[in-house]
């Protein structure tokens, strides 16, 4: 089950390109969505993250920074954000370090033995770094409730 609303949120620093990193506690002072998701180039991870471009001005104008992030190559999350056209970092947590901190590792993803991915799963951190919500969906087949996420994010 993901970290609960009222834990330190884990800090990592994650690649989002060659040479470019972002770090979470470097963001402090601004609201922060993490948006954990199994597989770039399938049809509901673009879904969500295509989901999360349309809101950003939204979440912009609630100084909160998108983070999407996957255990995908650094390689396939440049060429997802790029094909999608996401102006907000896609990051790669290629040695999963990540999603086991935020309890959200899928392991055997996908009836693959030994392959892990990450849960379906939105973090929303305030501006001190402590998980003001989150949510896990039951299945990666459950898409996060935006309005939700966006009243979050106004509530933190």
């Amino acid at each position: 089950m993901a970290l609960a609303a009222g834990t330190a949120a884990p800090d990592f620093t994650l690649f989002q390109s060659k040479g470019e990193t972002v770090t979470l506690s470097e963001l402090r002072g601004n609201k922060v969505v993490l948006v954990f998701f199994p597989a770039a180039f399938t049809g509901l991870c673009q879904e969500e993250l295509c989901s999360f471009q349309d809101a950003l001005a939204q979440f912009n104008d609630m100084n909160a920074k998108v983070l999407g992030i996957s255990v995908d190559g650094l390689f396939t999350v440049m060429a997802f954000k790029s094909q999608n056209g996401l102006e907000f970092p896609v990051l790669t947590d290629y040695s999963r370090s990540t999603v086991r901190a935020y309890d959200v590792a899928l392991d055997n993803f996908a009836g693959m033995e030994g392959y892990t991915a990450s849960q379906r799963a939105v973090f929303v951190i305030d501006a001190e770094g402590t998980i003001a919500w989150s949510w896990q969906g039951a299945n990666p087949g459950v898409l996060p409730d935006y309005d939700a996420v966006a009243a979050a994010v106004a509530a933190a």
